[in-house]
């Protein structure tokens, strides 16, 4: 016997229909790439989207064709976000960070139709125009009169003026709610990226879950500053769960220094913030430089690469709390949240951010186990490390254009990373498998051994990378970039790991470099220090 329950598909259009409905003027604030702040409603941000769907329609794009997006967090991208895939159509985000030939890669493999821009991207696009044979309207994020005259770019129009020839009276189509809404590369850090397909179902599924009070607590009285890109794994989520949440939506453009972004969330009364570790540093140096404290931030969440104990103490002294998420591209991306749980709240200060330096709790939806080499699960005692296997409802089955090339493991999506899981459920991710250290058959991770170092007061980033060794196979080096104006010696970074690991763990040697490589989504690139440092004289 079924249920006589009402059906109707869970649609990304349901989103901002009901935000247009529900919220009508809850502000979106943009910071264009034109330098000035944008201010408009949930309202206007649907009624524009129906006229971009209309658009779409009048070039003849057909159910599922590709939309790409090359451009920072605002409001023409939100608008992107809701007319591509409330139509029917994919929306392609693109990486502007990645190298030219991955841009024309990726499209090329996605076959885009349409080529979506912000003006400040302009000369990458002049430069991969004639290299993308399958995009047939090329469509700059900007009014009419700011196209330059000549482009080089044939059939250059603008946004303002492709949707300004369109009316609002468009109705949302219906359809399979497991129609591909939205499509995001993988950055590709070895061979050519990889396409993940997210469906309507999938998304609305992850933006209701990750909502939750465990996961990033949405709601209402929130004004949400997504300073992770929309291009990277759609900013989380976010641009979904704020209209979801009638939430203020406060979108930086691409001003992502401490200072800007200190700004915004003061001007904007945000209350939430979410971005990566590196974009973090930045903006707690220029507080802690100029005395400043928030008067509005509760919460911040943290992503993209393992969060150091120092920077979650540093928030905490600032009155905000930290949650640190775990995820991947291929996971929608919200897998974990590190909230606590009753047990947590007589602990002392140092207890609660052990907790909180952990990857967290799975979020409803999502399953975890850590295997051992021959796929047997592992107990959850905190202790046994293995290979990180997830599925759910919004983890990936296969590629795009690689269905046929097998993935899942027995069901299970393999993530790369290798962790812990203790009896309370909390995962912690030990290292990345191609990073982990293997020294006279012992693991050593790279990632304790990074939070260590960053806790001292002379360090502004820390990597830690295998090196050769002709007696332990590998051996643990420290590269480090110093603070400004701040001197520190190898022998005292050494020093400062005593009583915190094991002897044989501690690095066996410190180099000082001006900048660590960060990757096309923030994310140190320890490929290449270990190419730089392949041949590294560690000391006898």
């Amino acid at each position: 016997m079924l249920g006589l329950m009402q059906d109707h598909p869970l649609l990304i259009s349901n989103l901002i229909v009901f935000a247009a409905r529900h919220h009508a003027t809850q502000q979106v604030v943009s910071r264009r790439v034109e330098g000035d702040i944008h201010r408009y409603t949930y309202r206007d941000a649907e009624l524009r989207s129906r006229r971009l769907a209309q658009a779409l329609d009048a070039m003849g794009l057909a159910e599922s064709d590709r939309v790409a997006t090359l451009a920072w967090n605002g409001y023409r991208h939100l608008e992107l976000y809701f007319g591509v895939s409330g139509s029917g159509r994919v929306v392609h985000t693109v990486n502007p960070r990645l190298p030219p030939e991955q841009v024309v890669w990726i499209v090329n493999d996605a076959e885009d139709r349409v080529f979506c821009f912000d003006m400040t991207f302009l000369p990458l696009v002049k430069a991969i125009a004639a290299k993308c044979p399958t995009v047939k309207h090329w469509v700059a994020l900007c009014e009419a009169d700011a196209l330059p005259a000549d482009t080089g770019i044939p059939g250059l129009v603008s946004y303002e003026a492709l949707i300004a020839a369109h009316g609002v009276d468009y109705r949302w189509p219906t359809f399979d709610e497991r129609l591909a809404a939205a499509l995001c590369y993988t950055s590709g850090t070895t061979g050519n990226p990889k396409g993940v397909l997210y469906s309507h179902r999938s998304t609305l599924l992850h933006a209701i879950t990750a909502a939750l009070p465990d996961g990033q607590a949405l709601s209402a009285l929130d004004s949400i500053l997504p300073v992770v890109p929309m291009f990277h794994v759609n900013g989380w989520g976010l641009p979904y769960g704020a209209p979801m949440a009638g939430a203020k939506l406060v979108l930086p453009g691409p001003a992502l220094d401490g200072k800007s972004v200190y700004e915004l969330v003061e001007a904007e009364g945000v209350t939430m913030a979410a971005g990566v570790p590196t974009v973090w540093l930045a903006m707690l140096n220029h507080l802690n430089a100029n005395g400043l404290r928030f008067s509005t931030l509760k919460r911040t969440l943290i992503g993209g690469s393992a969060v150091p104990p120092a920077m979650i103490t540093a928030f905490r002294a600032h009155g905000v709390s930290v949650l640190q998420g775990w995820g991947m591209t291929e996971t929608s991306p919200l897998g974990t949240g590190s909230s606590f749980k009753p047990k947590h709240a007589g602990l002392d200060e140092a207890g609660k951010v052990r907790v909180l330096a952990m990857q967290g709790r799975a979020i409803f939806g999502v399953d975890m186990k850590v295997v051992d080499a021959e796929g047997d699960e592992l107990p959850w005692d905190g202790k046994s490390s293995g290979d990180l296997l997830v599925r759910g409802p919004w983890v990936i089955s296969s590629y795009f254009r690689r269905t046929d090339e097998p993935l899942l493991r027995d069901g299970w999506f393999p993530t790369g990373d290798v962790a812990t899981i203790d009896e309370d459920g909390f995962m912690q991710i030990t290292d990345r498998s191609k990073d982990v250290i293997k020294s006279g058959g012992e693991w050593i991770s790279s990632i304790d051994i990074e939070n260590i170092a960053m806790a001292h007061p002379a360090v502004a980033m820390a990597a830690c990378i295998a090196v050769p060794h002709p007696k332990w196979d590998e051996r643990p080096l420290l590269v480090v970039v110093r603070k400004p104006g701040v001197e520190v010696t190898p022998a005292e970074l050494r020093a400062f790991y005593e009583g915190k690991v094991a002897k044989w763990q501690v690095p066996d040697d410190v180099v000082f470099v001006d900048a660590i490589p960060l990757g096309a989504t923030g994310k140190m690139q320890k490929s290449i220090l270990r190419e730089r440092f392949r041949d590294h004289r560690l000391p006898s």
